[in-house]
């Protein structure tokens, strides 16, 4: 069996790269995807995670990652919060072909979902971007963002500790942009053509009384009930699409409360990433338009990104 470490994956990939085989991706099918989803309480309050993702292409390739989420690493100088390893199956015979980096995998995958949603819904006039969350999922969002609105000048970071967010504008992830920490959010959030959110925020952060005609909003940070990035107001003032139906409806927070508030309804999903791949928006993005883009990623995805890095290894 073959291991693909972090360092060969960081080798062979690039977002336009990645953004595309994704986009081409979803226009085949996936068979089954199933979720496991387990927690514990965490020593220092809340809950760690264990999370296990299987995907399933039939005669093709199976996919399984494990991933573990312990909030409190990202505040100490130890491992980081998200750990993954990940298998990957020959779906002809069932035989290991490979097992790669799962946190490396994760941060790819997840940036790529989020700007491959950008691709279809973001104005290509786009200048300037907020992120929102410093953490390690941070600068590939920047750079993924980036590769596809390749208008960006300008990035402003807010961070709860404003530390992390001058350390991510000063290690400035995409050469020949500017980089900013903002201590205002709602200033950050007035100011930028696109939002991007990824934290563990279980209380809105974003508000849609801030939200600028012609913005769009990203939200990638929660993936489970409790988890919020974004009020109910946004969800009603925006055009709304997902990354795929079965990952957020029904899972994530953001979704889940508007929806219990009698605000929101499902049916308001405008499409998912298959829908986009395959037949684009279904009306035309007027100039005015709030578009929102929940990312809650899924092992379809997981399975997807693993087939590149094979891929582009040579593996097969």
């Amino acid at each position: 069996m073959n291991v693909i470490d972090a360092t060969r994956m960081r080798a062979v990939a690039s977002y336009p790269d990645l953004v595309e085989w994704l986009r081409e991706s979803h226009l085949g099918t996936i068979d089954a995807t199933d979720d496991l989803l387990m927690t514990q309480p965490a020593a220092g309050g809340g809950a760690d995670t264990l999370l296990v993702r299987a995907a399933w292409q039939r005669g093709r390739r199976i996919g399984v990652k494990l991933a573990t989420v312990f909030p409190a690493n990202a505040a100490g100088v130890g491992p980081p919060s998200v750990q993954a390893v990940y298998m990957l199956f020959d779906g002809r015979n069932g035989r290991p072909l490979a097992s790669l980096d799962g946190t490396e995998l994760t941060y790819w995958k997840t940036a790529a979902d989020s700007a491959l949603g950008a691709r279809f819904l973001a104005r290509e006039d786009v200048e300037t971007l907020c992120m929102i969350g410093a953490g390690a999922q941070a600068p590939h969002l920047v750079r993924a963002h980036c590769s596809v609105r390749p208008a960006i000048e300008r990035v402003t970071i807010w961070n709860r500790t404003r530390e992390k967010a001058e350390a991510l504008a000063a290690a400035a992830p995409v050469e020949g942009v500017a980089f900013e920490a903002i201590p205002d959010i709602e200033a950050a959030c007035r100011g930028a053509g696109i939002i991007s959110a990824a934290t563990a925020a279980e209380a809105p952060l974003v508000l849609g009384e801030w939200l600028q005609p012609g913005q769009h909003l990203d939200l990638v940070g929660g993936y489970k009930p409790e988890m919020r990035e974004a009020d109910t107001e946004a969800f009603e003032r925006a055009r709304v699409f997902v990354d795929a139906r079965e990952t957020t409806v029904g899972v994530c927070g953001d979704l889940l409360v508007p929806v219990k508030e009698g605000r929101f309804s499902p049916d308001r999903i405008e499409g998912d990433l298959f829908d986009l791949c395959r037949h684009g928006l279904s009306s035309p993005r007027a100039d005015g338009d709030v578009t929102l883009f929940k990312n809650g990623g899924g092992g379809h995805l997981d399975l997807m990104t693993a087939s590149y890095y094979v891929d582009r290894v040579g593996l097969e």
